[in-house]
């Protein structure tokens, strides 16, 4: 295999070459990371054609975003240790023509990432089938790698999820079944006394667990509510035997809010929730404007999972709710809000995580925020 081409499967054998537990369990200080979504090829056209099924015949402006986007990501220093991309690579569906054309054209597109930064890949609906198959599961595996794997990053336990499996596994329930399997596996690792012990456990996966509430109602956009919280009950759990409480007032960002859940002390900014945070307070305390707050989180020390992240929705949205993060970011390409095309920078800390969406331009010309900067040099 020529390693222009291995870039892309580098997840192999339910790890990730490169970040493996042996040579990155222990941390070592704070580092940033990139996490975006839906470059998917071809969605543009079909969504202003307003055939979303079997359009899709030209790519040219996701090509182009995907390219501004791997230029800003290359500028940033210091560089981020990886830069995940959650699902819907392309819009042409497995099986379907524009396919072949559609990822080929994405491969060269990121093939300008500077080889220091890892390119770790997350299937989405797009990728699969919305329905998947053992066939169509086998395609994406060939083309991109595992579907679901884990890997470490300076201390940091990382699970990458396929969601369709979550969403629609009946066509191939026996691969349901074994990512169900490994996943209990892995959660029973970030609890264990003789593993070592993640300084924090992130998840990613392209379908949101949900977009504003765990208890809102199911959606295209979201998973199941039977299915959402059992997962959600599975990664609060995880960890929990190597949890130590961590006071959360910290001075780090200089943001300070104090959510309705009076038993919960916790500093959080949610794009999806503005109205439970008091803006004008956090826009004398910090000098960012109410949209910079909107997009941006911190979320600091808890048991269990730290954050899911996530795409498909093609806008930001999420939610924190019982300590942990659901992060839904806007898509590299086609809106359909009122985001910019970005990606989200993430910084991560020993005491948390913080992380805020960038417009391609804004990043950019001026890369990441003094504030985030100064996260970087603790």
């Amino acid at each position: 295999m020529a390693d222009s081409e291995a870039i892309f499967l580098r997840a192999r054998h339910g790890t990730f070459s490169g970040l493996t537990e042996d040579a990155e369990h222990e941390w070592t200080g704070p580092f940033c990371f990139i996490q975006a979504a839906d470059p998917q090829l071809g969605l543009m056209k079909a969504w202003k054609d307003g055939d979303c099924d079997g359009g899709g015949d030209e790519w040219a402006e996701e090509v182009e975003l995907t390219k501004q986007a791997v230029e800003a990501v290359n500028q940033l220093r210091p560089r981020p240790r990886f830069m995940v991309l959650c699902g819907d690579l392309v819009h042409a569906m497995p099986d379907t023509p524009f396919r072949e054309g559609q990822e080929r054209d994405l491969r060269a597109a990121l093939k300008g990432t500077d080889p220091s930064i890892p390119l770790v890949f997350v299937s989405g609906n797009h990728d699969l089938g919305n329905t998947p198959t053992p066939g169509t599961v086998e395609q994406y595996r060939s083309a991109w790698g595992d579907d679901y794997f884990s890997f470490w990053v300076g201390g940091v336990f990382c699970l990458v999820l396929n969601s369709q499996l979550f969403y629609d596994a009946s066509a191939c329930p026996q691969l349901k079944e074994a990512q169900e399997t490994w996943l209990e596996e892995q959660l029973s690792r970030a609890s264990s006394s003789t593993e070592p012990k993640p300084k924090h456990v992130l998840v990613f996966q392209h379908i949101p667990l949900y977009l504003k509430s765990p208890d809102e109602e199911d959606d295209y956009f979201n998973l199941q509510r039977e299915v959402r919280q059992n997962l959600l009950d599975r990664f609060k759990k995880a960890g929990q035997a190597n949890a130590r409480y961590k006071h959360p007032i910290r001075e780090t960002v200089g943001l300070l809010e104090e959510t309705h859940n009076q038993n919960e002390e916790r500093l959080c900014f949610l794009s999806s929730m503005p109205q439970k945070f008091h803006l004008s307070k956090a826009k004398q305390q910090t000098g960012k404007n109410e949209e910079q707050i909107q997009h941006s989180h911190f979320s600091l020390s808890t048991t269990g999972v730290k954050a899911v992240f996530s795409g498909h929705y093609h806008r930001n949205a999420g939610g924190c709710h019982d300590g942990l993060d659901m992060v839904v970011s806007s898509a590299i390409g086609c809106q359909l809000g009122r985001d910019a095309h970005g990606v989200r920078v993430v910084v991560v800390t020993a005491d948390g995580v913080v992380h805020r969406y960038h417009d391609l331009e804004q990043l950019r010309a001026g890369g990441v925020e003094e504030d985030l900067r100064k996260l970087l040099q603790a």
